[in-house]
Order: structure tokens, then C-alpha cells, then sequence
């Protein structure tokens, strides 16, 4: 009597899981289930684009400061020109300064637009 007990028992609850794991199945492929499973899959990947994108720059611009150091442009700039040079540029800068009408500009001798 024991044995059909444990038998009967063991059926059941074999009956019992089955049962739970088809209706599990089931509901996993319901189209609302399939459709939070995608969305859920779509922000996972999105996170990981966005990992990807962050290791890249980060990357990128340790590459930038390795370069920069091989190519001395992280040396400070010489603090100015000689001064005759200085003086130079700027004698240069304010004798060619060209002020006129805003019409002047088609008869200045430098023009070269042939349309007027």
C-alpha cells in the first residue's frame, strides 16, 4: 500500500510540474510577453552601444595625449615674436587696412568678380 502511495504521489507531482512549465511555456510566448522580451532585449543593447561608445572615447583620447606627447604639442609656446618682427606685422596690419562704402567694393582695383 505504500508503494502505490509513493507511486500515486510521485505521478502527481510529476503531473504537477509538467503542467507548470507548459503553462510557463505558454505565457512566455504570448504576443505581449514576446513584445517585453524584445523591448527588454533593445535596452540591453542600447546600454551596451552606449559602454562601447564611452570605452572608444576614453580610448580615443588616451591615443590623443600619447600622440600629443610623441609630437612635443604639449610644449608651452614661445611667449612672443622677436620684436622686429613684432613691429613688423604690425606696421603691416594697420597700413592695409581698406575702409570704404559698402558699394565701393565693386570698383576696388582687387575684384575680380566679372558679373557688374
Amino acid at each position: 500500500m505504500f508503494r502505490r502511495t509513493f507511486w500515486f504521489t510521485a505521478g502527481a507531482a510529476a503531473g504537477v510540474w509538467a503542467t507548470a512549465k507548459v503553462n510557463a511555456k505558454i505565457r512566455a510566448l504570448t504576443p505581449e510577453s514576446l513584445a517585453a522580451q524584445a523591448a527588454n532585449k533593445a535596452v540591453e543593447t542600447g546600454h551596451r552601444l552606449r559602454d562601447f561608445a564611452l570605452d572608444v572615447r576614453e580610448s580615443m583620447s588616451e591615443r590623443e595625449a600619447e600622440l600629443d606627447a610623441a609630437l612635443g604639442r604639449n610644449q608651452p609656446a614661445p611667449p612672443e615674436l622677436p620684436t622686429q618682427r613684432r613691429l613688423a606685422a604690425l606696421e603691416r596690419s594697420t597700413t592695409t587696412v581698406y575702409t570704404a562704402a559698402p558699394e565701393d567694393h565693386l570698383k576696388h582695383p582687387n575684384n575680380r568678380n566679372e558679373d557688374h
